[in-house]
């Protein structure tokens, strides 16, 4: 298990983290949430050992991080790291030689992802004339070449288009059903909502919710109702103000093929569709679920910020 605890961080006048505190199970998919300049890089480069805390601890299966060899960390920065001149495949064996992997099983290795990731005929190509996208994925190999037993990925996702963020979707989950430990820092609550076994959310330097991905959507206390009804105005006719009547029940998003409403804590969704059938047409749709990643992140911060 990875633990961070008590972990606290000052530039100058600015207090970067304060007392931060979550874990990560080993072979577990981790998404560190938050807000661009919320602290995840800066944590990133504490467990790394890249930046010192001022006060607090990090362990390693109860060991100091510090401790352990450097080939037990993978990292992927924000900041890609590649040489822009150098040959892609010449790079990553290079690359995986720092930690100590055999030429010949780097160059195998390497040969292997590129073709997993599509791009074998860039191998031969400098890094510079790929797109943005495929230098994202040339990162991710040269992270993972010497098979660490901790990834830790800052913002992997961004700017990459649907077919590679899929690419690199398969690939997390591959090396987590390999054992491997898996933290990525993003913003796109959607890409954690659909990979992360757990979660910690962080803003403004504090860790405001982590755990398992299902208890941080269900610990805001309320659910979520898609309804849609034959009458409902948002299937293009009819009259939907009768959502907006029943107690404890707020219509958060209006969509062509349903309504979503919140339902707080002690009320019973039934009651919704109950009241669909008297009178409002025929009932398309009706699902009951947690709120998304997104609507838990925006209810906390809100909260912590009031």
């Amino acid at each position: 298990m990875l633990e961070i605890s008590g972990v606290t961080k000052r530039f100058a006048d600015v207090l970067a983290l304060d007392g931060a505190t979550f874990n990560v199970k080993k072979g577990e998919v981790f998404g560190f949430l938050g807000a661009n300049g919320a602290g995840k890089t800066t944590t990133m480069r504490i467990i790394l050992g890249l930046l010192k805390a001022d006060e607090g601890t990090v362990t390693w299966e109860d060991k100091p991080a510090a401790e352990w060899p450097r080939k037990t960390w993978g990292y992927m920065p924000e900041e890609r790291g590649l040489y822009l001149r150098m040959p892609v495949h010449e790079q990553l064996v290079f690359f995986a030689s720092l930690y100590g992997v055999p030429r010949r099983k780097a160059t195998e290795d390497a040969t292997h992802w590129l073709a997993r990731f599509r791009i074998s005929d860039y191998a031969d190509r400098k890094a510079e004339t790929l797109s943005k996208g495929n230098q994202q994925k040339v990162q991710y190999i040269a992270t993972v070449l010497h098979e660490p037993d901790v990834l830790l990925m800052d913002e992997p996702f961004s700017g990459l288009d649907p077919v590679n963020a899929a690419l690199l979707k398969s690939a997390f989950l591959e090396m987590r059903d390999a054992g491997k430990t898996i933290v990525f820092s993003t913003h796109q609550l959607d890409q954690a909502e659909e990979l992360c076994d757990s979660v910690a959310i962080i803003d403004h330097g504090r860790i405001i919710t982590s755990g398992p991905t299902r208890e941080v959507k269900r610990s805001v206390g309320h659910q979520v109702v898609r309804i849609a009804t034959s009458s409902d105005r948002l299937a293009g006719n009819g009259d939907g103000r009768w959502l907006e009547e029943l107690p404890n029940v707020q219509v958060i998003r209006e969509g062509n093929d349903y309504t979503e409403l919140r339902v707080d804590a002690g009320t019973d969704p039934q009651q919704i569709l109950q009241a669909a059938m008297r009178g409002h047409g025929e009932v398309l749709h009706f699902e009951v679920a947690d709120p998304s990643l997104e609507d838990v992140f925006l209810d906390l911060v809100e909260r912590t910020s009031a």
